[in-house]
């Protein structure tokens, strides 16, 4: 158990996000049956990325342009901004590796308050645990327990700048303690970063289609734009990423709805290039060294040790493959929502991730319940390529809304 333990913690500082289940699958950049060159991006940190809640997880993670709930922090903090409760708090559990080991998990705290009509504040906290680990000496005798953990502390306001339209902006505090492992009578010391979001959201007025009422929705988020994370001698890039969505929700009745939505999502941080190799006297394959600048010399892409705003910039043209390779760092998450009488739900989506880029596929569903002022959602995950982390596991979540905003001073608040 030990050595599986100190397995997923070096491969999460080497920021290989949700991949290290694969691990077994790749080999030398390649997967059976597969003659691709398998080239991930990595990050610190990838926990940031997990979505926290079981509504949108149960609809293939999308959540750029679904109805606003406690938990559109994570997803796109402007969305708050109409919000139709004054004040909201949830909770999620996620059980992480349940088939490998009982004590991995993330709790995610989240709630928000509504101003007034045009203002929303949210918060949240998001703690992963990567359970206890057993210390031994040369010899195996126990020397120490070690509980690894990384958090991440949110604050984000919204404002709605028409009856139809939101900006938001969150701030976010994030700290990694897996690098805390006792020795030699002291410890590693944590590492820590700030960040911020950006986000923007629109709702459309009810429109005719068909003979059916609908409303559309847009989002755009970019999230987690900050510096680098420091571990002893290395810095690393956090997951800055841009969200892209659209969603079609349609009444069918005065007691039914249907949901449509889709994302686009994209890491901002370089792609790991291709570096020059020669052949050793020995035989052995090694990476070339440039003489003067003391660097590893690239043969395609672009070279990863730089600044935060040029990593964000050089995201979109720095893949070996040229923009094939960057058209697959596109993630896709699709999503549909059923509701009755605003009630009961149904829900269903998938998630598509390039094999090149860490092969996550897998279907999603679940259902919710609505309770006056109680909201419980549940979620259910389903891989289609490899292992995930997530796989049968059920996630719950439990919310709660209080006092519905006045309709007069929403309708008096903001002018299109």
């Amino acid at each position: 158990m030990s050595m599986k333990r100190y397995f997923i913690i070096g491969v999460i500082i080497l920021g290989s996000s949700f991949n290290f289940l694969h691990s077994q699958s790749l080999n030398s950049g390649q997967l059976s049956g597969f003659s691709g060159t398998i080239n991930p991006i990595t990050t610190a940190v990838p926990f940031l990325m997990i979505s926290p809640d079981s509504k949108q997880g149960a609809m293939g993670d999308v959540g750029a342009a679904t109805d606003p709930d406690i938990n559109s922090i994570h997803w796109n903090g402007s969305k708050l901004a109409f919000s139709d409760k004054k004040f909201g708090l949830g909770f999620t559990v996620t059980p992480w590796l349940r088939l490998l080991v009982p004590d991995i998990n993330m709790s995610y705290l989240a709630g928000y308050i509504k101003l007034n009509s045009k203002q929303t504040i949210g918060g949240s906290l998001r703690y992963f645990s990567l359970g206890n680990i057993e210390l031994t000496n040369s010899s195996g005798q126990k020397t120490s327990d070690f509980r690894p953990n990384e958090f991440a502390l949110d604050f984000a306001f919204t404002q709605k700048l028409s009856k139809y339209f939101a900006l938001g902006v969150a701030s976010r505090f994030i700290n990694s303690g897996i690098s805390k492992v006792p020795f030699n009578g002291g410890s590693g010391a944590s590492a820590s970063t700030f960040a911020v979001d950006l986000s923007m959201f629109f709702k459309s007025e009810k429109f005719n289609l068909s003979d059916k009422k609908a409303v559309a929705t847009i989002g755009l988020a970019i999230t987690n734009v900050g510096a680098k994370i420091k571990y002893s001698n290395d810095q690393n890039f956090i997951p800055m990423n841009i969200r892209l969505g659209g969603g079609l929700k349609t009444d069918i009745d005065d007691y039914n709805s249907f949901g449509v939505y889709l994302d686009f999502n994209k890491l901002l941080v370089p792609t790991p290039p291709i570096y020059q190799t020669t052949i050793t006297s020995s035989g052995q394959k090694e990476i070339v060294i440039d003489p003067i600048t003391g660097k590893q010399k690239i043969a395609l892409g672009k070279d990863p040790n730089v600044g935060v705003a040029t990593a964000i910039l050089q995201s979109f043209n720095d893949a070996p493959g040229g923009f094939s390779e960057e058209m697959k760092e596109i993630n896709v998450s699709s999503g549909l929502e059923y509701a009755y009488d605003k009630t009961f739900f149904v829900r269903a989506g998938y998630f598509h991730e390039s094999i090149t880029k860490g092969s996550r596929q897998f279907f999603t569903m679940g259902i919710g319940f609505k309770f006056k002022v109680i909201n419980i959602d549940g979620s259910y995950l389903i891989p289609t390529s490899l292992q995930n982390p997530l796989q049968n596991t059920w996630r719950i979540t439990l919310s709660f809304n209080f006092d519905p905003v006045d309709k007069v001073t929403e309708k008096e608040g903001v002018s299109p």
